[in-house]
């Protein structure tokens, strides 16, 4: 028969003696795992070479015994787990062949064969606990359920665990009755699934939307640009230079979830493009790119929907103002160009600053001025040609909320942001720098699926310094050569 035959218990490990035979890395992990989940275990550590690591963490265990020695069968007696967390295949067979004659359950780490029982993920929420078993096949599945699970279930159903057991202790009647008010009360809890085919309407509608966007706006291409169809044409060679740096831009996107506006914006500055013209390439590169990748964020199951209606319409709103007013000052290029580089400065520091904050640990509430804080990042972004990343996605995740679902929320109303903010320039301005637009989108688009693969594969702070010292240098050489020139 096929499938997972394994049966799972959950073991007081505080009755108990484990023994955890090796003290190296892997060592380290099993150890740590087992005091994670029952910090009262009775475990004895037996290994020729321990680890500092170890010591140390024994130190805060008054249950847990270091022993640096090598291991003997003796060691078995007074046993009722074993957990062999070595790599050599002498003493794996030694420790196999001694616990079985005497009947003790063992675990051979990255053997599954010589396995009596595994170690599977858990997911902890307080009195909850969930443990993942994919039968030895793959702990890196059993690993990404964890984490889904550990950031899709709250932190607030321990609460509700208490909240049940105080009313299953006070309820009275027989066991039919009590079965029947427990089953009322948490009724409550399948609320999400009568709400299934509502939402599923509404990602149909907001894919159907994504379609039709796409089409107006190649349509009003068309029909307001005849200068778009002889660049098809005549081919500027700036067009290579806006398509590796839209590749570019949008990769480093897709792995921090922002800088992809700031980056481009201070490169389009830097090349010669006045403002309201860079900010228009910018926003018209982000409606393919962003409908991409965030239809691959969708497909991955991170866009948190209740989120998405609280940021689209305000963050709207925001960027068709803030389009028409940089259109309206198109003509005072040469004064709002310093402006806007100085904008993109401060985002680079702002951007460097945060590369040093990225993995502290968040303890403030989670944010809840949604909507206004979807204005004024749609504002900003289409002003400066970037932003709404650096503003509403830094803000979300500083705010308490889980980082892969803000992504994947931020995503997929950038492309509604920017479809916006790319009708409004296009209605404003006389003309627009066509090499620069097509090698973003083209660029941009070739890296959107990508990018949205690896964003969790790239080491993020490593990114957000890099990008934050080119965005502070391009933004001073534009400044400088402003100053220059007045001078």
């Amino acid at each position: 028969m096929e499938g997972n035959h394994l049966f799972p218990v959950f073991i007081k490990l505080n009755t108990i003696h484990t023994l955890l035979i090796g003290a190296g890395p892997i060592g380290l992990e099993k150890l740590n795992a087992l005091l994670s989940n029952s910090p009262d275990a009775r475990v004895t550590v037996v290994a020729t070479q321990v680890l500092e690591e170890v010591k140390l963490l024994a130190l805060g265990f008054p249950n847990v015994q270091v022993l640096e020695r090598a291991f003997d069968p003796q060691d078995l007696k007074t046993a009722g787990l074993v957990i062999a967390a070595t790599n050599n295949q002498a003493l794996n067979e030694q420790v196999r062949q001694a616990a079985s004659a005497q009947k003790i359950l063992v675990n051979f780490a990255d053997k599954p064969a010589l396995c009596d029982f595994y170690l599977g993920s858990v997911v902890k929420k307080g009195d909850l606990k969930i443990a993942i078993s994919t039968n030895g096949k793959s702990p890196t599945i059993a690993k990404r359920l964890k984490e889904t699970l550990n950031a899709g279930l709250p932190d607030e159903l321990n609460i509700t665990l208490q909240q049940m057991q105080e009313l299953r202790n006070k309820l009275e009647g027989d066991f039919t009755s009590k079965v029947k008010k427990l089953n009322k009360v948490t009724s409550v809890l399948m609320e999400d699934q009568k709400q299934s085919a509502s939402r599923l309407s509404l990602k149909w509608l907001v894919w159907t939307t994504i379609v039709l966007s796409i089409a107006v706006v190649v349509a009003v291409f068309w029909h307001k640009e005849p200068a778009f169809q002889s660049f098809l044409v005549n081919l500027n060679p700036v067009f290579y230079w806006f398509l590796l740096g839209g590749f570019v831009f949008a990769m480093i996107d897709g792995a921090i979830g922002m800088s992809y506006g700031v980056t481009s914006t201070s490169f389009s500055l830097a090349m010669g493009i006045p403002p309201a013209s860079a900010s228009m390439a910018v926003h018209l590169s982000e409606i393919l790119s962003n409908g991409i990748a965030g239809w691959m964020h969708y497909r991955m199951g991170n866009v948190n929907w209740k989120l998405f209606k609280l940021l689209i319409i305000p963050g709207i709103l925001g960027a068709v103002t803030g389009a028409y007013l940089l259109s309206s000052l198109e003509h005072y290029s040469q004064y709002t160009k310093p402006l806007v580089s100085l904008y993109t400065l401060i985002l680079g520091g702002v951007i460097l600053s945060k590369a040093y904050n990225v993995n502290r640990r968040r303890t403030n509430g989670k944010i809840k001025k949604i909507s206004l804080l979807g204005l004024f990042g749609g504002f900003i972004d289409a002003v400066g040609g970037g932003g709404w990343g650096s503003i509403v996605l830094s803000s979300l995740i500083a705010g308490g909320r889980n980082a892969r679902f803000s992504l994947g929320t931020v995503k997929i109303t950038r492309f509604f942001i920017a479809s916006m903010s790319s009708l409004t320039f296009i209605t404003m301005l006389n003309g627009a720098h066509w090499e620069a637009v097509a090698g973003l989108v083209i660029g941009s688009a070739l890296a959107a699926p990508i990018a949205a693969r690896v964003s969790n594969k790239i080491s993020v702070k490593t990114i957000m310094v890099a990008v934050g010292i080119i965005v502070i240098l391009v933004s001073l050489r534009s400044i400088l050569s402003f100053i220059l020139k007045m001078i």
